[in-house]
């Protein structure tokens, strides 16, 4: 019997091997199968030295999640509680993802009238037209088609509880690699930074606006002189949300719709804070000739579970309000559970005394107090009773509406909900002390 699980643990870290999408150099920590709802852990972890046994490579590959102890710590506790974490170099990151591949500027092109015909479907609810850009006649692309038609009831349900219209959303596009599969039929990775613009409808002259960075995985067939996608996976900012019912959304219409703008006075903390966050938030950078970027003086950590812990955390520590210690710290590439885990952070500011509760419930729960959260604080989302994912409040839309930045997925001046409507995510709202 030993001998048989050790049998099938080798051929299941063999078989892992083969399905691992080497060439990405992208170390997404979750990519959403669009096709089937299926989510995709990207481990991306270097298991070309690690062929002997299987056992000796699941030996290495837990050897290589844990690092060196924080240095300051001065307790067992402290120690037990503060397991750092190694990850890919920011730096190097930055230069893979914004360097000059040596492909046709035509092909970006091509992808970017092919992204933006599909938001403009989706934004017009044509599901005749975004038909058309999927080979249905094969499952993977009508999974990829069908994920599509979720994506955009959901916007639809989302945007008539909210009182608004969506009336552009516009994609930049950066192909990172692309290679000719068969003829006719091409693998591209690629980043997509979307910027979605809406207004309210009692507020039609003001508008306001949003992005969002996702890197894709896709196949795409030139069919009849046309790109048609064939298969796709891709960091969905909207997969907590897609089996959603329409939302009995009047009362809270009624209620967002008759907010005021808010006039913010911000400290020069605050003000460095949203500033640091809106230059470093990845694939949704507002950085003009940049289609991502992240702080090079930082590690990633979407490799090692997600970054967007250790992402709220440098905006806190760059407003220069806040510094480290023995249990929130950051030194040389690794971080303290209380730095990078989003459970571990919220913890931490919440008990520290650097932060403390507006509220915590379900939207419709907490979507009042929501509008008294200023830039720099904190939204925490709760799934089967854990954090799984922080973002920092860093601005106001025209009614008051929090607008949030962070990693995974990056997002830039995002409605604070957006995403997150599942009925059984719980919203944990942070006031911080700035």
């Amino acid at each position: 019997m030993i001998r048989y699980k050790r049998f099938f643990k080798i051929l299941l870290v063999l078989s892992l091997s083969i399905v691992t999408i080497n060439s990405t150099n992208l170390k997404v920590n979750s990519y959403i199968y669009a096709q089937n709802k299926i989510t995709y852990q990207n481990e991306d972890k270097d298991n070309n030295k690690n062929q002997k046994e299987g056992t000796q490579q699941d030996k290495n590959s837990n050897i290589k999640q844990e690092t060196k102890q924080n240095k300051d710590n001065t307790s067992k506790q402290n120690l037990e509680d503060s397991k750092n974490i190694q990850s890919e170099d920011g730096n190097e990151k930055n230069k893979d993802m914004n360097k000059t591949q040596d492909i046709s500027k035509e092909y970006e092109g091509y992808l970017k009238d092919l992204f933006n015909y599909r938001n403009k479907a989706i934004m017009d609810h044509n599901e005749e037209i975004l038909k058309g850009l999927y080979d249905t006649d094969i499952k993977f692309g009508l999974w990829a088609y069908e994920h599509e038609i979720k994506k955009m009831q959901y916007l639809k349900n989302w945007s008539d509880k909210q009182g608004v219209v969506f009336d552009e959303i516009d994609a930049k596009v950066k192909v990172n690699k692309m290679r000719e599969r068969e003829k006719n039929l091409y693998g591209i990775i690629c980043t997509v930074c979307t910027k979605y613009k809406y207004y309210y409808e009692n507020q039609p002259e003001i508008k306001n606006e949003f992005q969002i960075g996702t890197q894709h995985y896709l196949h795409v067939r030139v069919k009849d002189d046309q790109y048609v996608i064939t298969k796709e996976w891709y960091s969905d900012p909207f997969a907590d949300s897609l089996n959603l019912e329409h939302i009995n959304s009047n009362e809270i219409k009624s209620y967002i719709l008759a907010q005021k703008p808010v006039e913010l006075d911000l400290n020069d903390r605050q003000r460095k804070a949203i500033d640091y966050a809106h230059k470093y938030c990845g694939a949704a950078t507002n950085v003009s000739d940049k289609i991502y970027l992240i702080n090079p003086n930082y590690k990633d950590f979407n490799g090692d579970g997600g970054d967007c812990a250790n992402f709220a955390s440098q905006i806190m520590l760059e407003s220069g309000t806040f510094s480290k210690n023995p249990t929130w710290n950051y030194e040389n590439g690794a971080a303290t559970k209380a730095w990078v885990n989003a459970q571990g952070f919220k913890n931490y500011i919440v008990y520290s005394g650097r932060g403390y509760y507006l509220a915590k419930g379900s939207y419709e729960e907490v979507y009042k107090q929501a509008y008294d959260m200023r830039p720099g604080d904190i939204v925490g989302y709760e799934k089967n009773g854990r954090i799984t994912h922080v973002s920092t409040v860093t601005g106001l839309d025209s009614k008051g509406y929090p607008l949030v930045t962070c990693h995974n997925t990056d997002r830039l001046l995002v409605p604070w909900d957006l995403g997150w409507s599942d009925k059984s995510i719980k919203f944990h709202l942070i006031k911080v002390n700035y």
